[in-house]
């Protein structure tokens, strides 16, 4: 089942969207918001999979889906945290600033919890304000959770994952050291982050999802060029039961929690930190990995951060080369 939410007042109005994410069917008439529906997840998702399953066949009316019509599946949410369950990413981005690597990193994720409150539809541009601050994106995968309880285990934790999407967790580079000295973590350095079209049950992705892992390729372009072409399921070193558990070991988690997995990040099949798509390799999932080459390479990052004009698109297609989320497609504007 895929689920996105129409452009109506704060929260959307919830609706049902065909596989192939050429039709949608309204929802709001059993259940208003998502929200509302991850609430009683129990009682809302067996009416909503029969409207889905109705769309499928033609069974009721229908209308044509637009990306562009439609706001974050969860326009705000109760809670937006970020992990790190791709290490050679914090590894990278880490030795950029010139920062260590602790060997813990390998065996205990790294969180953080960002601003919830406005969460980015897939096609409102990146306001920046300042060039000089480093804008960046970061292409990741998202689960939502239902209520979790604390201290639960990895492998229970996967049971509570309601939904799966991607995520744009936009950061603004130049202002993360500045931040991070202070000792206290992200706040400015973190503007909003922005979702895909629709978010979707793990049924729905077949044998792709298993484990908490989601083995497809992140497709990452720039200004109409490929970018990124990393397996997202390949270098994960933490699966979201564990990122979920790290979450819960101190308290509950509530419905429509939304936790993303840090920027996807592969290693050359050599070990090397990678290579650019335009050199053959699998590219980055964002622009501070490919500084990091640059500067190990050359001893200077020749790419610049994001301006304004330029275009970002992600998205993930299944195995026939359909798109399975939509695609997040934002300009970056001056704010």
């Amino acid at each position: 089942m895929k689920l996105a939410s129409l452009a109506d007042g704060r929260d959307g109005r919830l609706a049902v969207v065909s596989h192939d994410l050429a039709w949608y069917a309204p929802a709001d008439h059993l259940v208003p918001t998502l929200q509302a529906a991850l609430d009683d997840w129990d009682r809302h998702e067996p009416v909503l999979q029969a409207l889905a399953t109705d769309l499928e066949h033609g069974a009721i009316p229908r209308e044509r889906f637009h990306e562009r019509r439609v706001m974050a599946p969860l326009p705000r949410a109760y809670q937006w945290v970020d992990g790190s369950a791709y290490v050679n990413h914090v590894e990278l981005v880490r030795k950029a600033r010139g920062a260590e690597l602790p060997d813990s990193f390998w065996h205990d994720p790294l969180m953080y919890q960002g601003g919830s409150d406005d969460l980015g539809g897939p096609r409102e541009p990146i306001t920046l304000a300042d060039e000089a601050w480093g804008c960046d994106m970061e292409a990741e995968i998202c689960v939502v959770t239902g209520d979790v309880p604390q201290g639960v285990s990895a492998e229970a934790a996967l049971g509570h994952i309601r939904l799966v999407g991607l995520v744009n967790d936009v950061s603004l580079r130049n202002l993360i050291p500045g931040e991070l000295a202070k000792g206290f973590g992200f706040v400015q350095s973190k503007p909003a982050s922005h979702f895909s079209p629709v978010f979707v049950t793990p049924d729905e992705l077949g044998a792709a999802w298993s484990g908490g892992k989601l083995n497809r390729v992140l497709m990452v372009d720039l200004n109409g060029q490929s970018f990124g072409r990393a397996e997202a399921g390949e270098e994960c070193t933490f699966d979201f039961g564990t990122l979920i558990a790290h979450l819960a070991k101190t308290r509950r988690i509530g419905a429509g929690s939304i936790i993303g997995s840090g920027t996807v990040s592969n290693r050359d099949p050599d070990g090397s930190p990678g290579r650019p798509c335009s050199a053959g390799g699998r590219g980055y999932s964002c622009i501070a990995e490919q500084r990091m080459i640059e500067t190990i390479a050359g001893g200077e990052a020749k790419t610049p951060f994001l301006q304004n004009g330029d275009v970002v698109r992600i998205e993930m297609r299944d195995e026939a080369g359909h798109t399975i989320f939509g695609a997040i497609e934002q300009s970056v504007v001056q704010g």
